[in-house]
């Protein structure tokens, strides 16, 4: 027999940190209807009109700063996590990295695996939780593309992994190379924000969300889909495996945009909390991402490093993601094989 298809695929990353090319991926980002939910034509003059003139010459600095020699953390990582796991598969598999924005493109590598004849595709995309924002509109992309095809083989799509032991165990490793080292005063788990409208529209039933007391956190029938619920329950596996006690650690939300609400409690908020609080020293983990990219290396190790000074603070550390570590690679493995 032939053989199985892997698609690995992140959210994605602009071709260069210059202006041009970060204008194009946020007007592809931002542009996508699961990404900003709202009519066509407002969506259109918000991002095309407003956000990507405002945003796209300071968005390019801040790329400027976290790019590497061999190009954007993002990609670097998802290239070495590709390869690690093709030697770790083996002949039986082929691997294939895309990007739900910019390159390597999801239509490109689709391509490649069409003209392979392969037995079956599984699609994981590469974020713990998932959302319609972004594993959503990956698999949406991915159906769309196959849908044009005149055979389509038998395709998998690999809706979350939040509560993989592995990917825990990795996060709490990474996370105890600083506990022995440093004293902190509180753990934060900082996931990345969404807005509460989306949160309301994935209820089918809309009895549950943000209409029972606490509804995110416990992981139960009535939400295992939702994505603030998974990200408690990423939250409460990754705490068990380091041994932390409730009251030593607080979940938040990163990222907002706009001034509607989103999921709270936000990042900002806690950390301004927290400082009030006479909290020194903060660790901050955000298992939302599987690499390291703009939101964990600037967002949280640049601009909260520098709100939570602002709110007499004195540390925020940032935990590294999983990238391409081996436990990562192990965990990975475990996620094709058996999801």
């Amino acid at each position: 027999m032939g053989k199985k298809g892997i698609l690995l695929v992140n959210l994605g990353t602009p071709d260069s940190p210059q202006t041009k090319d970060v204008r194009n991926y946020l007007d592809q980002f931002l542009m996508d209807d699961r990404v900003i939910d709202i009519n066509p034509i407002g969506r259109n003059f918000l991002v095309r009109g407003i956000i990507i003139p405002k945003r796209a010459k300071n968005s390019a600095n801040i790329y400027k700063e976290i790019w590497t020699e061999e190009g954007s953390p993002l990609l670097v990582y998802g290239k070495s996590m590709q390869k690690l796991i093709a030697e770790r598969l083996g002949e039986d598999y082929h691997v294939e990295l895309a990007m739900r924005y910019q390159n390597p493109s999801l239509e490109e590598a689709l391509a490649k695996m069409q003209k392979l004849n392969l037995d079956s595709i599984k699609v994981v995309a590469l974020f713990p939780q998932y959302a319609s924002a972004t594993t959503g509109s990956i698999h949406q992309m991915v159906m769309e593309i196959v849908s044009q095809w005149q055979i389509i083989p038998p395709i998998q799509l690999v809706n979350n992994f939040c509560d993989h032991p592995g990917m825990a165990k990795v996060f709490a490793e990474n996370a105890r190379k600083h506990l022995e080292t440093g004293k902190w005063d509180h753990i934060l788990f900082s996931f990345h924000g969404v807005p509460q409208r989306q949160m309301k529209k994935a209820d089918v039933s809309k009895k549950f969300c943000l209409q029972v007391s606490d509804c995110c956190k416990t992981y139960v029938e009535e939400n295992k889909f939702c994505y603030t619920a998974q990200c408690y329950q990423t939250a409460k596996t990754i705490a068990k495996e380091m041994g932390l006690a409730e009251e030593q650690y607080t979940l938040c939300f990163q990222s907002r945009l706009g001034k509607e609400p989103w999921m709270q409690p936000y990042t900002s908020t806690v950390l301004k909390e927290l400082a009030e609080k006479g909290c020194k020293r903060l660790l901050v983990l955000s298992p939302a991402f599987v690499a390291d990219c703009i939101e964990t290396i600037y967002e949280i190790g640049v601009e909260y490093q520098e709100e939570f000074h602002s709110y007499g603070g004195e540390k925020v550390q940032m935990v590294d993601s999983l990238n391409d570590s081996p436990g990562w690679i192990d965990a990975l493995e475990d996620i094709i094989l058996s999801y």
